[in-house]
């Protein structure tokens, strides 16, 4: 059930009574319903423990990606608080079947052409989050410092704090940060508009068959993070990368695939604890040259 505060709060900002709450369930931060209300149905999700600025900061990320116009992003509709309770809400999606027809296939090539949209420099007008940790973004126009101080870097520091950095793996990290330089090219690697976090859980795919991009955690960066975090988990189909490649071909990739699934380990490092620390002192040993 919805809260009292939210409800009276959502009756108010949509105009009309709400008629209908229906649970949705597949995330592990916040809680989240359909709801109906003056005849039209919202996607509603609320956390009464959320970081201050979490919900803002996704609502415009998820305008940020639709003003691109690549790939179907939800409508945002309304965000807020009521009595403590942090709010977003989003038009409503009603999904069909990821493996339909050329689903992947679109998807690879409205991700290029998101990948398009670029800036001046990396990072954003503001910091944001992935999941509940904070995610830094000051502009900066080099990426290898970016990629080091505010990525790598910053979950370092979290890591520690959470004393999730022994020794060894704070070693292999720094030298990992000292040799970035080895494996990425300033001059060659343009600030694209990403999604920041995607994964399979956060696309879906509605009824005409379009991947609807939600959940992001968006900066403008190398393109190449996107990729990488596809891969990382799975759920997306090899005809997905084969439109890529022939939209927005990519080269050498490979050689930092894992590189940049580094930052997203780091994150589950954080968030869940010590079973992602294998991964992550495999990959910090292969970068830092202690193979």
């Amino acid at each position: 059930m919805l809260p009292a505060a939210l409800s009276e709060v959502l009756s108010s900002v949509l105009g009309g009574t709400i008629e209908f709450v229906q649970p949705v369930f597949g995330g592990d931060i916040n809680y989240a319903a359909q709801i109906d209300c003056g005849g039209e149905s919202y996607f509603v999700k609320w956390n009464a423990n959320s970081p201050d600025a979490m919900f803002a900061t996704e609502a415009e990320g998820l305008r940020l990606l639709r003003g691109a116009g690549a790939l179907r992003v939800p409508d945002v509709i309304a965000q807020g608080e009521a009595d403590g309770i942090g709010y977003l809400v989003l038009e409503w999606i009603e999904t069909g079947n990821k493996r339909a027809g050329n689903v992947m296939e679109a998807f690879g090539s409205g991700l290029a052409e998101l990948h398009r949209q670029q800036a001046a420099q990396h990072g954003l007008d503001q910091n944001n989050f992935i999941g509940r940790l904070p995610q830094i973004n000051t502009p900066t126009s080099s990426w290898v410092s970016f990629y080091r101080e505010q990525r790598i870097g910053y979950q370092m520091e979290i890591a520690r704090l959470r004393g999730r950095l022994p020794r060894r793996r704070e070693d292999l990290l720094t030298r990992l940060m000292e040799r970035l330089d080895q494996w990425l090219d300033d001059e060659l690697i343009t600030p694209s508009l990403l999604h920041g976090d995607l994964w399979g859980g956060n696309y879906l795919v509605d009824e005409q068959g379009r991947a609807v991009l939600i959940d992001p955690a968006v900066c403008y960066g190398h393109r190449e993070m996107d990729l990488a975090m596809t891969e990382l988990f799975g759920g997306f189909a090899p005809r997905f990368y084969e439109a890529y490649q022939a939209a927005y071909p990519l080269e050498g990739y490979d050689e930092r695939r894992s590189l940049y699934q580094l930052y997203y380990i780091l994150v589950h490092l954080n968030l869940f604890g010590e079973s992602y620390g294998g991964q992550v002192d495999s990959i910090a040993a292969y970068y830092a040259g202690q193979r």
